[in-house]
């Protein structure tokens, strides 16, 4: 019998999954599941035989989940994965190396980076991201629009962020003078962006939010008027925050009060914002992020690798932040894979609150309506519900990988492993099917970055 009645028939069933998990707000769980999908979006949720559809996918012995949310990202840091001279270097030393080779991105570089980068998260069941791309250098083009194209060739729904720097190395921040911008000409191209670009339609595949890359980057004054105008656009926030010691450190040296302060009386600290890192805060700070409604992107491979510390992501969910999962940018996380970042964000909450703290579905949860709640779409994405967009990962519980794992298919997702996703649909279209990507560009897009990372690296091409 089926459980719920769905659609005489759809465009695309996904039928007889092991595990249906919805992560709706009953969180159910459904044995021999099937998910009808119509117009881009989920018509009906059952078990047993599924209705008719236009096609059908056979998801026996699978997990099938919502599509994973990514809520930070620099995509076009995988122009230097795992640089060589900048593996042992902290945060602050770390973008210092960095910033004089990242100065020469241009628009060819930003596509085939996010192209790549994207088709990376796909690969890892990833259907929704963010980047959060605050590098603009003078000459350089329209670097947003460059991504954003890569985004709708590859089919990804995408939240990409129009970031910012304005406070250089002689005005006492990290970056060079070439990539930073005065504060008016950065709010100009922050609307024009919003103009161009945003899609507020229910389903968007393209929405923007304004993001000052840090406070150790931009000037108080720019905060304070980047969140005005996203008041008045009705758009997102989204900055680093409280990201390590040196954050904090440079924060009181800086305004005389720490990272928490500072969100407050720019005016950041509001249901509108989503942060990224969020690894420092004290109890009394996580307590009042969660009062105010403020999203957090946790980026556990990165704040590993950068030895910035463990995000306290129990305590902020249980406080009310909404906590997302993000992989960060390539050249600090290297690998942007979602599934291994849910994995790590699950082992590091048992390290740090205790076995039991840390769960399978707990972290399947930040990875989709975690991620949801930080982009302001939840109902609408990181869920598998009549009316959700159908945004779908599903992945294969066989081969010796999962031998004996069949007392519970979520646990089992993720303590087993690594693994890959079988298949990722967005909006009701394939975008990778048993394990590769649909579209038949990989080659070429690997070629052209390879010849970009060769030339951004100055090695010879």
């Amino acid at each position: 019998m089926s459980e719920s009645v769905g659609p005489e028939r759809a465009d695309l069933v996904i039928a007889h999954a092991r595990c249906l998990a919805t992560v709706d707000d009953a969180r159910r769980e459904l044995s021999d599941g099937w998910l009808a999908i119509t117009d881009g979006l989920v018509s009906g949720v059952g078990t047993g035989e599924p209705p008719d559809a236009d096609e059908t996918i056979d998801a026996a012995n699978c997990l099938v989940t919502p599509g994973l949310v990514n809520t930070h990202h620099h995509l076009y840091q995988n122009l230097t994965r795992a640089f060589p001279p900048m593996t042992d270097k902290p945060l602050f030393g770390w973008l210092q190396s960095l910033y004089p080779l990242w100065r020469s991105i241009d628009t060819e570089s930003v596509y085939v980076s996010a192209w790549v980068g994207l088709a990376e998260l796909a690969l890892s069941g990833c259907t929704t991201s963010t980047d959060h791309l605050y590098l603009h250098p003078r000459g350089a083009g329209d670097l947003l629009g460059a991504e954003i194209e890569a985004a709708r060739d590859l089919g990804i729904r995408f939240h990409p962020t129009r970031g910012s720097m304005s406070l250089s190395e002689k005005d006492g921040g990290l970056p060079p003078d070439d990539v930073v911008a005065d504060d008016d000409e950065i709010l100009a191209a922050c609307e024009e962006a919003v103009e161009r670009h945003h899609d507020r339609t229910f389903g968007a595949m393209t929405r923007v939010a304004l993001a000052p890359c840090s406070p150790f980057s931009v000037t108080e004054d720019l905060m304070v008027r980047t969140g005005e105008l996203a008041e008045r656009l009705d758009v997102r926030l989204h900055t680093h925050f409280a990201e390590n010691a040196e954050d904090d450190e440079f924060s009181l040296a800086t305004f005389g009060c720490r990272p928490m302060e500072y969100l407050e009386r720019t005016g950041w600290c509001t249901d509108r914002t989503w942060v990224a890192h969020c690894v420092m805060p004290n109890a009394d700070e996580i307590a009042r992020l969660g009062a105010a409604g403020v999203g957090a992107a946790h980026c556990p491979s990165s704040n590993l690798i950068l030895a910035s510390g463990i995000s306290p992501v129990v305590d902020l969910r249980a406080a009310g932040v909404k906590v997302g999962l993000g992989v960060d940018g390539s050249s600090s996380a290297d690998s942007a894979s979602l599934w291994l970042e849910a994995r790590q964000a699950m082992l590091l909450a048992k390290l740090r609150n205790g076995a039991g703290a840390g769960t399978a579905r707990m972290a399947l949860e930040i990875a989709t309506v975690g991620g949801a709640g930080c982009l302001g779409r939840e109902g609408e994405i990181g869920t598998l519900q009549v009316g959700a967009v159908a945004d779908v990962a599903v992945w294969s519980l066989t081969g010796p990988t999962f031998a004996g794992a069949i007392a519970d298919p979520i646990e089992a997702w993720l303590r087993c492993g690594p693994t890959g996703v079988r298949d990722t649909i967005v909006h009701g279209r394939p975008i990778v099917r048993d394990g590769m990507l649909v579209s038949d560009r990989l080659e070429e897009m690997l070629n052209a970055h390879d010849v970009q990372a060769r030339r951004i690296q100055q090695l010879d091409v």
